[in-house]
């Protein structure tokens, strides 16, 4: 299945490769950096890259890209799984995914895809079995595994690989059970001039951290499940309990995990958080134009809206942005044209605004069109698409745990039309 695995940084080096069954050649990536090449955006390049003998599957993470070399007809989608599956991996081990990460614990980054893929197809993906399997890497333990020369690979075979529910260890103990449950939706939506939406989705997700004692059976239930479409769970959930009832049923993993992933398309059920007035204007012959923005928050139930970020690329023609913020800070880049807004928290008493003036070269024609404004935002205690947990009950131990569930709702692309 998967033959060979390249990790390649932003400045498209390859500073990590592994190869599971017979080597493949570094330069394949040759096809992979032309279609970097072509991309406008480092997102935008293609997931699958056919070349003549190989497929390329990759996917872009913490400014890295994965880069996966399939020989045979395999699902793609089975391929990026895995690989999401192993940037989580390492972020879990080592508290962040990132080229320094990885450069530090190389070993262990070896020992975890060698356990992670067996003869090029996936074996053990589940963390907490991982974790047993090859201990993660701590101060003490990288001295003493350099002073000893051992390696952090475990001694026995973890017990949930033998039994019925493989991403669950047996025996486990805890003094404070608890179980956590964050319900966080991204919101992407394109909004045309006028304030009018164009297209707007959810994508949401059910990460959980649950620390239980023994072996706990779970039920997950929802006040209106019916808004859930195109849900991907995780394996532990029991699928024809979800198809009659609408209720999750589970034994879950121990520690940190997604339990699910879902999607919400219909337009007439995604709220929009925001609004957006603007004024950009640029006249023909002039070397000014004007530049008006005011935000506002709508429809978030009384929720604020947090850590707003406002980025708009302006046209070549513009030289320099003289604005004047009523709230946070702002930046324009010369260069690259780039203006940022800082907004920090909106206050709905004091709606904040950014105007000023924008000046043009001399004798530049007017722009062909308006920049677009890109909006980033947080809102906490709110999932937009009205998603709620009812119930969350637990069967076969006896003690009473800590239950809780936290909400956000978080901009994905979100963009406002000028």
């Amino acid at each position: 299945m998967i033959h060979s695995l390249f990790l390649v940084n932003a400045s498209g080096d390859i500073f990590l490769e592994k190869h599971w069954k017979s080597v493949v050649s570094r330069s394949v990536c040759d096809y992979f950096f032309e279609a970097l090449e072509r991309a406008t955006e480092p997102e935008n390049v293609p997931p699958v890259i056919p070349t003549p003998h190989h497929f390329l599957i990759n996917v872009l993470r913490h400014r890295i890209y994965f880069v996966a070399v399939i020989q045979s007809e395999v699902p793609p989608l089975f391929v990026i799984e895995f690989l999401h599956r192993v940037v989580d991996t390492f972020q879990d081990y080592f508290g962040v995914c990132s080229e320094a990460a990885i450069k530090d614990n190389v070993v262990v980054v070896y020992e975890l895809l060698e356990e992670m893929l067996d003869n090029g197809f996936p074996l053990a993906t589940e963390s907490n079995i991982l974790k047993e399997l090859i201990k993660p890497p701590t101060i003490l333990r990288t001295v003493v595994n350099t002073i000893t020369g051992s390696t952090n690979v475990g001694e026995q075979l973890p017990t949930g690989q033998l039994s019925v529910v493989p991403w669950r260890r047996t025996g486990v103990k805890y003094t404070n059970n608890e179980a956590y449950f964050d319900v966080v939706e991204e919101i992407d939506a394109i909004i045309d001039k006028s304030g009018s939406t164009i297209t707007a989705e959810i994508q949401g997700v059910i990460d959980a951290c649950v620390k239980l004692t023994g072996m706990p059976d779970l039920t997950l239930s929802f006040m209106n499940p019916r808004l859930l479409d195109d849900v991907s769970f995780h394996p532990c959930v029991r699928f024809k309990r979800w198809e009659a009832e609408r209720i999750l049923s589970f034994i879950p993993p121990d520690g940190n995990f997604r339990l699910l992933s879902y999607h919400v398309s219909s337009q007439n059920l995604v709220a929009i958080p925001v609004y957006v007035k603007h004024n950009i204007s640029f006249r023909e012959g002039s070397s000014q134009g004007r530049f008006e923005l005011t935000l506002g928050p709508k429809q978030t139930m009384g929720k604020a809206v947090e850590s707003v970020l406002v980025s708009s690329q302006l046209p070549r023609g513009v030289l320099n942005a003289n604005l004047s913020p009523s709230q946070g800070t702002y930046t324009f880049d010369p260069v690259t044209k780039l203006l940022s807004w800082d907004v920090g928290k909106i206050n709905p008493q004091k709606l904040p605004s950014l105007k000023g003036s924008v000046s043009l070269q001399t004798g530049a024609s007017k722009p062909d069109e308006n920049p677009t404004i890109n909006i980033q935002f947080k809102i906490q205690q709110l999932a937009i698409s009205g998603l709620k947990v009812n119930r969350l009950d637990m069967y076969g131990e006896k003690y009473k745990p800590f239950k809780g569930i936290k909400y956000m709702t978080k901009a994905g692309k979100f963009q406002v039309r000028t």
